[in-house]
C-alpha cells in the first residue's frame, strides 16, 4: 500500500497540471475572440462612415499657456447641417481638461451672443462658423474671452444620431420635462423615456419655451452627462470597437487616431469623470438687444463673463 502512495501524488499533481493548461490555453482563445470581434466590429464601423463626405477643416490651434500647462481646451462644435454648403453651428462648447487633476470642465456658449467676429461685422456667435468655418469661431472665442484653444471636434447632426444608436443601441434614459415636438423633426412626451439618436437630438435642441435658448444649452449639457454615463457602463462595453471605428469618419477632429484613442481611455478611465458645467453669460451679465443685420442678439458684459470663465477652468485670461 505504502508503495502505491507516491503514485498518487504524482496522478493528482498531472491533473492538476492539465488543469491549469486547459484553463491558460482557454484564456488565450477567449482573448482572441475578443480581438477578432474587436477587429471585425471596428472594421464594421469604419466601413459605416467611409461614405461621409467631410468638408476640408483649416485649423491652427494655440500653443499651451505656459501659465497653465496642465490646461488643454478643445472647441467642439454641433453643426445644424442639412447638405447645405452653408450652415450654423447650434452647440458650441469648450471642453477644457486640467491633465495634472483630471478635472473635466465644459463650458457652453449661447448661439445668440452678439460676438466681435474679426474681420467681420459684429454678428450672432453661431453666425462665424457660418463666415469662415471652425478657425473663425476659435479665433472669435479666443479673442473675446481670452482663453487659448489647441483642438477642435465637429460633428454634424445625422452623424451624432448615428453614433449614439451605435454605441447605446437601447437609447439613453432621459428624463423629458414637458411634450417637445417643435421643429426638432420628433415628437416627445414628458417623462422618463429611452431616448435613440434621432430624439435625443430633438431633445437637446428644443427650445420652443419661455427658457428659450438658456434651457436649450441646459439640455445640451444634461445630455452631455447622460450620454458619457451609459456610454461607459459595462452593458455598452461589446459596442466599444464599432463606435471607435465610426467615429473616425463622423466626428473631424485635428487630434490623430492615436492621441485621440490615449485622450478618450485617459478622461473615461481615470476612476471615473465627473464633468463641470458652465453657461455663458453667466447670471446677471448680459442684456437683450436686437440689431437690423443680425437680429435679436445677446449683450454681454464681457470682463464678468471672462472673469466667471477664468476662475471656472482655473486658468488666467487672457
Amino acid at each position: 500500500m505504502e508503495e502505491n502512495l507516491p503514485n498518487r501524488r504524482s496522478v493528482r499533481k498531472r491533473r492538476r497540471f492539465r488543469f491549469g493548461r486547459f484553463f491558460m490555453t482557454l484564456l488565450v482563445f477567449l482573448l482572441l475572440g475578443i480581438a477578432v470581434y474587436s477587429i471585425i466590429q471596428y472594421k464594421a464601423g469604419l466601413e459605416l462612415a467611409s461614405n461621409i463626405d467631410q468638408p476640408e477643416v483649416d485649423f491652427t490651434g494655440d500653443a499651451m499657456d505656459v501659465k497653465n500647462p496642465s490646461v488643454e481646451n478643445i472647441l467642439v462644435l454641433g453643426v445644424d447641417s442639412r447638405g447645405e454648403e452653408k450652415s450654423r453651428t447650434d452647440t458650441m462648447m469648450v471642453v477644457s481638461w486640467n491633465k495634472e487633476t483630471d478635472q473635466v470642465n465644459v463650458v457652453s456658449f449661447m448661439r445668440d451672443i452678439y460676438a466681435q467676429i474679426p474681420g467681420y461685422k459684429s454678428y450672432k456667435l453661431n453666425t462665424a462658423y457660418y463666415l469662415d468655418g471652425v478657425q473663425l469661431v476659435k479665433d472669435t472665442i479666443s479673442s473675446m474671452f481670452g482663453i487659448p484653444i489647441q483642438h477642435y471636434a465637429l460633428i454634424d447632426f445625422k452623424s451624432f444620431e448615428s453614433l449614439v444608436d451605435i454605441a447605446v443601441p437601447n437609447g439613453v434614459e432621459i428624463d423629458v420635462e414637458k411634450a417637445m415636438s417643435e421643429k426638432i423633426g420628433v415628437t416627445l412626451e414628458p417623462g422618463i423615456q429611452q431616448l435613440n439618436g434621432q430624439e435625443l437630438l430633438g431633445y437637446a435642441r428644443f427650445r420652443a419655451d419661455s427658457e428659450g435658448d438658456f434651457g436649450r444649452v441646459a439640455r445640451q449639457q444634461k445630455v452631455m452627462e447622460a450620454l458619457k454615463d451609459e456610454i461607459l457602463h459595462p452593458k455598452n462595453a461589446m459596442n466599444y470597437p464599432k463606435f471607435a471605428g465610426a467615429i473616425q469618419g463622423y466626428v473631424q477632429s485635428d487630434y490623430s487616431t492615436t492621441e485621440e484613442v490615449k485622450h478618450v481611455l485617459s478622461l473615461a478611465f481615470s476612476g471615473g469623470v465627473e464633468i463641470n458645467k458652465l453657461t455663458i453669460p453667466v447670471e446677471k451679465s448680459y442684456s437683450y438687444a436686437s440689431y437690423s443685420h443680425a437680429g435679436s442678439v445677446i449683450e454681454l458684459d464681457i470682463e464678468k463673463n471672462k472673469q466667471a470663465l477664468s476662475e471656472f477652468i482655473g486658468m488666467r485670461v487672457r
